[in-house]
């Protein structure tokens, strides 16, 4: 089984790693990216913190990279189930934004995949990431290092 998602609602991560037993794998690797909450960062002399995330992407592309990705790990590594998910619009502190669940006869491969993964979103998938902060926000990659205030 292969799950490939681009969503806007949260992200079901039970339902995503359960999906991923199987009786032929001995091992499932997951990962969680979540909303960090980066406080103190000074700015222009005064203390800002991340308030949330946004997300954005180019859905046709999006789709078919993440589908990509999961074909290079199935080359790669002896894989039974690859997940990717990633959530788009506004993802609050603590809330996942991706999902990563790979399982595998072993552990070894199925901890490689997920890590590859991870490189692999932020390499190729055109999804963008704006950081709202108590002062403004910053989409990351784009505007490194500035940050617009509203």
């Amino acid at each position: 089984m292969r799950l490939f998602l681009i969503v806007e609602e949260p992200i079901d991560v039970g339902a995503i790693v359960t999906g991923a037993f199987r009786p032929d794998c001995g091992a499932v690797a997951t990962f969680i990216g979540t909303t960090r909450v980066d406080e103190g960062a000074e700015v222009e002399g005064a203390i800002a913190s991340v308030e949330y995330l946004e997300y954005e992407a180019y859905r046709p592309m999006a789709d078919r990279k993440l589908e990509e990705i999961g074909a290079e790990i199935r080359e790669r590594w002896e894989v039974g189930h690859v997940s990717l998910v990633h959530r788009l619009g506004r993802v609050d502190p603590g809330e996942p934004s991706v999902a990563i669940v790979v399982a595998s006869p072993r552990r070894g491969p199925a901890f490689e995949a997920s890590r590859y993964a991870i490189e692999r979103i932020k390499e190729i998938v055109p999804i963008w990431k704006r950081e709202v902060w108590s002062d403004g926000y910053v989409w990351v990659g784009s505007q490194v290092g500035t940050r617009s205030v509203e």
